[in-house]
């Protein structure tokens, strides 16, 4: 009988292909104008809720590495605030590109699990736990994304939008409040899916 640490690293290489796989299909990152919805953060939460946060965020971190690439090699308008090795309209990408786009993807994996093991301490119900996680790890990801972007880029973000600077923050919120929502839903439904799915075999490994 395989170990549960087997049964891990199993399960993470399955989630590290499920990433690949997404980074390059467009499913990984479907262009909405200047932004980009994805679901790279689906496979992230679970790892999280189904292994614990250091597998959540190594994967965080791939997602985030993922990021980089798809920025540098089929950049958008934006995409200078994610790699730091391009330049879109004169603006160029810099060293806060790499704040932007690898730690809030490493945060999902930690805020997911820290919001599952709250909520099993105090015995939520585990449906609810799953959803709960897969919510907070969504939003965490959109809030500290357009947070660094408005942080670190703020003025050339709002010039590669031919927007106002003093509109910006209302630009963001309305992201948050529209992509930022569908994707943490989405992320909610699949999660507590596949979670369900996943349960005999993480019975098994326990």
């Amino acid at each position: 009988m395989r170990t549960k640490k087997t049964k891990d690293l199993t399960l993470f290489a399955f989630f590290l292909a499920v990433e690949l796989i997404l980074l390059f299909t467009p499913l990984g990152f479907l262009r909405i104008g200047p932004l980009s919805a994805t679901l790279m953060h689906i496979p992230v939460i679970i790892a999280a809720v189904t292994m614990g946060w250091k597998y959540g965020a190594a994967l965080g971190l791939i997602f985030g590495i993922c990021s980089v690439w798809n920025a540098t090699f089929a950049p958008g308008i934006t995409s200078f605030c994610f790699s730091p090795f391009i330049t879109i309209g004169g603006i160029s990408g810099n060293y806060a590109s790499l704040i932007v786009a690898l730690v809030p993807r490493i945060c999902i994996g930690l805020v997911s699990y820290g919001v599952f093991t709250l909520c099993r301490k105090h015995k939520v119900n585990e449906s609810i736990n799953v959803v709960a996680a897969a919510l907070a790890g969504a939003i965490i990801n959109t809030v500290l994304v357009l947070g660094f972007i408005y942080l670190f880029f703020g003025q050339a973000y709002a010039q590669a939008l031919s927007i106002s600077f003093d509109t910006l923050l209302a630009v963001l919120m309305g992201v948050v409040f529209s992509n930022g929502i569908a994707e943490a839903v989405i992320a909610a439904v699949v999660t507590l899916m596949v979670y369900k799915a996943l349960k005999p075999i993480l019975k098994q490994s326990a």
